[in-house]
């Protein structure tokens, strides 16, 4: 059973259960499908959600400690610069498409394929390169990036309440001063950072207009942690506040997940159009495009990839990351608030962007871009107790 439990976490098999069953559901019972994630829409998303991006923000975080495939700077802006170009160029492609194909209605939707989806990219990602390569912080310091600009986005262009900065920024002030003030006086529990300064982070996000999913993000540095990093996902031993927090969500967060695919990826299958193909399209191919060519450019400016991460690598892990599915989904629920046949089509393309994964991992099998990653210095993977 454990070991069960084990593969069934690893590879994020409730997250890939509860996507199918949301489509089954669907497009079986919509209405009853409906109800049903009415009810649990914003526990699930606004809620649980936290501590998912919490645990990816704790992975690459312990990246840019000493030892990890992030720690240099230079190295740590080209994916930053990475996550722009993955950005601008599926919303420059998805305007072309509209254009070419006279669709003007679908003008409002150009931010649904700038998405990046941290769950399904990064599991991807597991299967095409394996645990230790350095391509797994670059796409997840990406993803992290990119869903946060995202969210941004989100709140400016399509706002689902009055964006108050002012509150957000003094509600935001004051949980990274309490998040400091725990740190100063040594707590080692993680609870006080998740509930103090990571309550008061989520509501400065909500209350300020934005999503208050990345509610524990600022707050994860502050937490007492190891001071270099063992290894990327790798089985982490130890006492401090991080480690800990990390052993006892890990489980957790992955039923979260579960619950978000069952609750966001019901989509009738009827409901499949032009705007289904532009979306796919424009993340599908212009995300690796953006990410090769920015992170190209990053390199004129003096930045550098991390060590072992060769341009094959960065070709996959770009196509890995037109998976849009999050906040592609929110994007589109946000451009289209009436509803309809249109964001029933442009949903099907955020849903359909999994193509992305059998693509991103072919093509790794294709130009071996699941090499072993340079093997680790004795000093950055030395056991701990």
């Amino acid at each position: 059973m454990r070991r069960l439990l084990h593969f069934v976490v690893d590879n994020s098999l409730l997250l890939i259960a509860g996507t199918v069953a949301a489509l089954i559901w669907a497009n079986t019972g919509l209405t009853s499908y409906e109800h049903f994630t009415h009810a649990l829409h914003f526990a699930v998303n606004d809620i649980g959600m936290v501590f998912f991006f919490a645990l990816a923000t704790k992975e690459v975080f312990e990246a840019t400690l000493p030892g990890g495939a992030l720690a240099s700077p230079r190295e740590s802006a080209v994916p930053l610069l990475a996550a722009v170009g993955g950005m601008a160029m599926p919303a420059i492609t998805f305007f072309v498409l509209i254009n070419a194909l006279h669709l003007p209605e679908l003008s409002r939707g150009w931010a649904v394929p700038c998405a990046t989806d941290i769950a399904f990219s990064y599991l991807g990602a597991r299967v095409a390169f394996g645990k230790n390569h350095p391509a797994i912080p670059f796409l997840l310091l990406l993803a992290i990036a990119d869903d946060a600009l995202g969210l941004v986005i989100l709140a400016v262009f399509y706002p689902s309440q009055e964006i108050a900065p002012l509150l957000f920024a003094g509600l935001m002030t004051i949980a990274l001063i309490i998040a400091w003030l725990i740190r100063r006086q040594r707590v080692t529990s993680y609870w006080p950072y998740v509930v103090l300064a990571g309550g008061c982070s989520w509501l400065a996000l909500y209350k300020g207009g934005f999503h208050p999913a990345l509610a524990l993000v600022p707050i994860i540095p502050f937490m007492p942690h190891r001071q270099r990093d063992p290894g990327l996902f790798v089985e982490k031993e130890g006492h401090d506040t991080l480690t800990r927090f990390e052993h006892q969500f890990k489980v957790p967060v992955q039923i979260v997940l579960g619950l978000f695919g069952l609750v966001n990826a019901g989509v009738p299958f009827a409901n499949i159009g032009a705007a289904t193909g532009i979306v796919v399209m424009s993340l599908v191919a212009g995300k690796p495009i953006g990410i090769l060519a920015f992170t190209w450019l990053a390199e004129r400016f003096g930045f550098r990839r991390a060590k072992g991460l060769v341009w094959r690598d960065v070709m996959v892990l770009g196509t890995l990351a037109g998976i849009g599915f999050t906040v592609a989904l929110f994007f589109a629920t946000a451009a289209f608030p009436a509803g309809g046949r249109v964001l029933d089509e442009v949903k099907m393309g955020a849903l359909f962007s999994f193509v992305a994964a059998p693509i991103g991992v072919a093509l790794a099998r294709i130009v071996r871009g699941r090499r072993p990653a340079p093997p680790p210095t004795a000093a950055a993977h030395s056991p701990r107790s």
